[in-house]
C-alpha cells in the first residue's frame, strides 16, 4: 500500500487540531463536573475563574472550526467547478444534518427514544454548508460583504422576540419546546451567524491560494486579528454593542473579570466572535512555519476532525457510564431522557481535566489510524464525507 502525500497547510489543521482537543473538555465538564448543570460557568455571581477559564478557552473551538471549514470549502473549490462544489457542499450538509439527528444525538443521550432531540453543533455546519454551496456562485466580496453584515448586525435582532415560532429559534434564538410530556425539542444553535462564520472563511480561502504572498498574509491576519481584539475590548468596557450580556465592574474583584468574558454563545454574539475569531487569525498568522512532534500530534487531530467528534463523544458518554457505576449511582443513570445529568453526580473540576486528558490519550492512536488510512486511500469518496 503506497501512501499519497499532498502538500497541506499545517496552520490549518494545527488549529482545527488545537480546537477539537479543548471542545473535549468542554464535554468532559459536560458529564463530569458536579456544577455542571447547575449554574451558568461563566456567571460572575456563582463561579470562580479556573472554572470560567476553563469554560472560556473552550469558546474558541465551534468560531475556529465553522471559519476553517470555509476555507477548506474555498480549498476543495480549486478541484471542482463552482457546480460541483456547490453540489459538494449540499450534500455534505445534508448528511451533517442527518447525523446531528441520529448519531450525535444518540450519543448525547444514550436514549433509544430520543426525547430531546436537538438542533446542535453538526446542524448549524451542516446548514452553513448548505447556504455556502449557494454562495460559491456570487462574487468573493459579495461573500464578504454577506458575511460581515451577518455577524456586525445579527445583535440589532436580539430585543425582536417571537415566542413560540420554532422558525425564528432555528434562525436566531435558542429555545426549548416541549413536543409532548416526554419529548423536548432543543434549538442550541440557531444559524445566524455561523453561516457567515463559514462563509468568512470560504472568503479568507482566497489568502491561501499559492499566488498569494505568505508575508503579506502574514501581516493581514495580524492586522486583522489584532484590531478584532481590540473592538472586542472597546465595546466591551463601555457595553456600546454587540453583546447582551452587559459587563459589571464589581471594582478590583475577580468578578469582574468573570463579567468581562462573560459572552453569549446561543447563538453567538459580535463580542463572541471577534474575540475567537480574532485569536483565530492571530494563530493562523504565527503558526505557518512552526515544526516538530508537538505540532504534528495536533495535526492528527485536525486532518480527520469529523471522526475524532463522532468518537469522542461517546467514549467520553461511555467512560461516564463507568464512572457513575463505580459511584453508586448506577451505569443506567447515564442513560439521559432529558439534559441533566443526575443530581449529586459529579467531581471536582481537576479531575474534569484528568479525564480529558484520559480521553485524548484514549483517541490519538484510533484518530492516527484513520488519519493513515484516510490518506493512503484518496480514491475512495466516502472518506470525503467523514
Amino acid at each position: 500500500m503506497t501512501t499519497i502525500t499532498k502538500p497541506r497547510i499545517e496552520s490549518i489543521d494545527l488549529l482545527k487540531g488545537l480546537a477539537m482537543i479543548i471542545m473535549a473538555l468542554d464535554h468532559v465538564r459536560d458529564y463530569f463536573h458536579y456544577d455542571s448543570f447547575m449554574f451558568d460557568a461563566s456567571d460572575p455571581l456563582q463561579s470562580n475563574l479556573p472554572l470560567v477559564f476553563t469554560r472560556f478557552i473552550t469558546h474558541f473551538c465551534a468560531p475556529a472550526f465553522a471559519f476553517l471549514a470555509g476555507t477548506s470549502a474555498f480549498m476543495v473549490g480549486k478541484r471542482k467547478s463552482k457546480k460541483e462544489l456547490s453540489v459538494f457542499l449540499f450534500k455534505r450538509g445534508l448528511w451533517l444534518v442527518f447525523i446531528e439527528m441520529t448519531i450525535v444525538n444518540f450519543a448525547w443521550f444514550f436514549d433509544i427514544y430520543f426525547r430531546s432531540p436537538g438542533l446542535l453543533v453538526i446542524w448549524s455546519l451542516g446548514i452553513s454548508m448548505i447556504v455556502l454551496g449557494v454562495l460559491v456562485h456570487f462574487s468573493k466580496y459579495f461573500i464578504l460583504a454577506f458575511s460581515c453584515i451577518l455577524i456586525f448586525g445579527h445583535n440589532l435582532l436580539d430585543n425582536f422576540h417571537m415566542s413560540g415560532h420554532m422558525f425564528w429559534s432555528i434562525i436566531h434564538e435558542r429555545k426549548i419546546f416541549k413536543i409532548s410530556d416526554d419529548v423536548s425539542f432543543y434549538i442550541e444553535y440557531p444559524i445566524i451567524p455561523w453561516i457567515a462564520v463559514m462563509s468568512l472563511g470560504y472568503f479568507f480561502g482566497t489568502y491561501y491560494e499559492p499566488s498569494f504572498d505568505p508575508i503579506k498574509r502574514k501581516k493581514s491576519f495580524n492586522i486583522i486579528g489584532i484590531s478584532a481584539i481590540s473592538l472586542f475590548i472597546v465595546l466591551r468596557s463601555f457595553n456600546i454593542y454587540g453583546e447582551s450580556i452587559h459587563f459589571k465592574d464589581f471594582g478590583m474583584s475577580t468578578q469582574s473579570v468573570m463579567s468581562f468574558f462573560q459572552l453569549t454563545k446561543y447563538p453567538p454574539s459580535l463580542l463572541y466572535l471577534l474575540v475567537t475569531l480574532g485569536a483565530a487569525f492571530l494563530f493562523l498568522a504565527n503558526t505557518e512555519n512552526v515544526r516538530g512532534k508537538v505540532v504534528n500530534f495536533f495535526c492528527t487531530f485536525g486532518r480527520v476532525p469529523f471522526f475524532y467528534y463522532i468518537i469522542h463523544l461517546y467514549l467520553i458518554h461511555f467512560v461516564a457510564m463507568i464512572f457513575a457505576q463505580f459511584s453508586g449511582f448506577g451505569w443506567q443513570a447515564m442513560i439521559l431522557p432529558k439534559w441533566f445529568i443526575p443530581k449529586g453526580f459529579g467531581f471536582a473540576l481537576w479531575v474534569v481535566y484528568a479525564v480529558w486528558i484520559g480521553i485524548v490519550v484514549l483517541m490519538y492512536p484510533i484518530i492516527k489510524w484513520f488519519d493513515t488510512y484516510k490518506q493512503s486511500h484518496k480514491e475512495k469518496w466516502w472518506l470525503s464525507y467523514l
